[in-house]
């Protein structure tokens, strides 16, 4: 996937073409295995053999391979061909490919294949220079470290489901339909693209027949995504990935829908009005049993770092939900876009590289 510099809003993250408004507000997840899976994940990494920890998992390039024009697959292994983290779909993994340069990508490979790690990676000629490493410098045996996986995009429990991908935002999705697929589920899969040539994993898809329709735009021209969402059952999850546009024309399309029924990835920040001048306040870090000052126009996260406590962060934009810490005490001013408005308001955790507190302290688990 693109550079998730990513997150849920509902997700980093130079623009490609990956939780928030209340059309974006998730129902809770099925937690049995008949059903679509995928319960929120918490911001400590949930690896199993071998474990991870704050500071990753080193792995190794199995694989890569050119899936569409610019995109790249990547996959990764263990080097003692030990057992891989359990993940669902729409997890994410960090990967840390400096000191400086940590990215999220969408896992898009088979939950059930415990022996690797797949990921698609569009280059972004005008991006940070994680994809750009990925392409020019990744090759079989090279060495990987990565954090993760998490889920901030899970698979919710639906009636039935429609998936909106544009471009490289088809990778946190196919996990998805592979899985609804297997369960015999109602879903249909709208994915939008510039060209056939540039669309990753065309034959992949063909096999679900009719539920696929592959719409290039030098084909038919720009798609009324009215045709698609108007009319909709109420009882639809709606789930889309892909560049803002397509996702600021999918938020305002559903706006009057159910809450609960919209269900975004982004690549990019969305847009957030702050809600007024910045004001220095202090947080309480309560395991660490340690107090800073966090002043206007410094994050948490830096803060927090400056004072020499380790924190784990990845895109430094609110949308990727590495940084994600639970709140103790205190008024969050949220600037993330990861949480859905019911998350926010439930004042328990924040994401510290941009949200800020509203009052003049904050207790943070950490």
């Amino acid at each position: 996937m693109t550079e998730r510099e990513r997150g849920l809003t509902g997700s980093r993250s130079e623009p490609t073409g990956n939780r928030t408004e209340p059309t974006e507000n998730r129902a809770e997840p099925t937690e049995n295995n008949t059903e679509p899976t995928g319960n929120r994940a918490e911001p400590t990494e949930n690896n199993t053999e071998p474990t991870g920890n704050g500071a990753g998992l080193d792995l190794v390039v199995e694989t890569v391979r050119p899936l569409a024009d610019e995109v790249l697959g990547v996959s990764l292994v263990d080097p003692a061909g030990r057992t891989l983290p359990v993940w669902t779909p729409g997890a994410h993994v960090d990967l840390v490919l400096a000191a400086d340069l940590v990215r999220s990508y969408s896992l898009c490979g088979d939950p059930s294949d415990r022996a690797r790690l797949r990921l698609a990676v569009l280059r972004e000629p005008d991006g940070r220079g994680g994809s750009a490493y990925v392409h020019e410098r990744l090759q079989p045996g090279t060495p990987v470290r990565i954090r993760g996986p998490r889920n901030h995009f899970p698979l919710v429990k639906a009636p039935r489901y429609l998936f909106l991908a544009g471009g490289i935002g088809i990778t946190p999705l196919l996990p998805m339909l592979a899985e609804l697929a297997a369960g015999g589920a109602d879903w249909q899969l709208v994915y939008l693209g510039r060209t056939r040539s540039a669309m990753a994993f065309l034959d992949d898809l063909t096999g679900y027949g009719e539920r696929v329709r592959v719409l290039a735009k030098d084909e038919i021209g720009p798609v009324d995504l009215g045709t698609v969402l108007d009319g909709l059952p109420a009882d639809t999850a709606v789930y889309c990935c892909g560049p803002p546009r397509l996702l600021a024309d999918v938020e305002r399309r559903c706006a009057g829908m159910p809450p609960g029924t919209l269900h975004l990835e982004r690549f990019t920040a969305r847009p957030i009005e702050a809600a007024g001048e910045e004001h220095p306040f202090e947080v309480v870090l309560a395991r660490s049993g340690v107090t800073v000052q966090v002043p206007a126009g410094r994050s948490v996260f830096d803060a927090v770092q400056d004072a020499g406590i380790s924190v784990l962060g990845s895109c430094h934009e609110g949308i990727c939900g590495t940084c994600e810490q639970a709140v103790l005490e205190g008024e969050i001013d949220h600037r993330d876009s990861v949480l859905t408005t019911e998350e926010q308001a439930a004042n328990d955790v924040m994401m510290i590289c941009v949200s800020r507190g509203r009052s003049d302290r904050l207790v943070i688990d950490l």
